[in-house]
C-alpha cells in the first residue's frame, strides 16, 4: 500500500495543488481499499466508524464557491429556564435570535447567486438529533426547523453534536466550512468539546472554523477554542445574543464574500 504523509512542504502548496493533492491521495487510499475488501469498493451511505474518522479528511465531492454552516443549537434541560431580563425560556429567545440571524442571508443570496449558501441544524440535549440536513438555504425551511427543535430537556452533549455535524459539513460542496453553537452550559454527557475541536481542526487541516455563543453562562468555559483558530462570545440576555449571532454570522461568516468574486480559501 501506498502511504501518504502530509508534511511542512505540503502545507506551503498553492490552494490549487492542495487540492489535486488531496484528490490523488482519496484515490490511492480508494485503490488500496478495493483490493482490501476482494475488489467491493467501499459505498458512501457506510456508517462513520471509529477506525474510519481516524483518517484525515477528504471531500467525497468537488469544492466550489460558497459557505455551508452547521448550526447546533442547545436544548438541554437549563434552556427551560427564564431568559435574563425576559419572561420567557432561553430556548425560545434562541430560536428568535437564530430565525433573526437568516435575514441577512436572503439579502446575500439575491446579491450572489453564484455563491452557494448551505445551511444545517441540529439540536442536542443528552444526545444529539438532526433537524434540518445540510442543504442550500431556503428561508421557509430553515424557520420550519427552528419551530421543529425539541423541547429543552436533558443533559448537554456537545461535544457529540460537534462530532455528528462534521460529515454534513464535509459533504456540502463548498470551500467555506463553520461549526455554529449555541449553549448555556457545560459539557455534560458523550465526547469532550475541546478534544472534538482540536479533531476537526487537525483532520480538516482548518477548513472548519468553529465559533461559539456562550448563552447565560461563561465564555470561559469554552477557552480552549482559541487553540483551534475559533472564537466563543459571551451572552446574558437575548439582545446580546442577538448581537452575538451578527458579529459572527454576519461580521466573519458573510463578511468573508468578496463582492467581486470568492477568493481561494487561505492555506496557512
Amino acid at each position: 500500500m501506498i502511504e501518504l504523509k502530509p508534511d511542512d512542504t505540503l502545507r506551503n502548496l498553492t490552494h490549487a495543488n492542495r487540492l489535486l493533492f488531496a484528490r490523488l491521495a482519496a484515490t490511492v487510499l480508494t485503490i488500496s481499499l478495493t483490493a482490501c475488501d476482494g475488489g467491493q469498493r467501499p459505498g458512501r451511505q457506510r456508517p462513520i466508524s471509529e477506525e474510519t474518522s481516524a483518517a484525515p479528511y477528504q471531500s467525497e465531492v468537488d469544492e466550489s464557491l460558497g459557505a455551508a454552516v452547521a448550526i447546533l443549537i442547545d436544548t438541554s434541560g437549563s434552556m427551560k429556564d427564564k431568559a435574563l431580563g425576559d419572561a420567557r425560556p432561553k430556548a425560545v429567545v434562541a430560536r428568535e435570535a437564530l430565525d433573526a440571524m437568516f435575514d441577512a442571508t436572503e439579502s446575500l443570496v439575491a446579491k450572489r447567486p453564484d455563491f452557494a449558501v448551505k445551511v444545517g441544524i441540529s439540536s442536542f440535549s443528552s444526545h444529539a438529533s438532526t433537524v434540518l440536513p445540510m442543504q442550500q438555504f431556503d428561508r421557509a425551511a430553515v424557520r420550519d426547523a427552528l419551530a421543529r427543535v425539541p423541547s429543552p430537556g436533558g443533559g448537554t452533549a456537545i461535544g457529540e453534536a460537534m462530532y455528528t455535524a462534521r460529515p454534513d459539513l464535509y459533504r456540502a460542496g463548498v470551500f467555506r466550512k463553520y461549526l455554529l453553537v449555541v449553549t448555556d452550559g457545560e459539557n455534560t454527557a458523550g465526547r469532550s468539546p475541546d478534544e472534538v475541536a482540536r479533531e476537526i481542526f487537525e483532520k480538516s487541516e482548518r477548513a472548519v472554523e468553529i465559533y461559539f455563543v456562550a448563552f447565560d453562562t461563561s465564555a470561559d468555559r469554552f477557552a480552549f477554542l482559541k487553540q483551534v483558530q475559533g472564537d466563543v462570545i459571551g451572552a446574558g440576555n437575548g439582545a446580546e445574543l442577538r448581537k452575538a449571532l451578527d458579529e459572527i454570522y454576519q461580521g466573519r461568516i458573510l463578511a468573508e464574500v468578496s463582492p467581486v468574486g470568492e477568493r481561494d480559501p487561505d492555506p496557512r
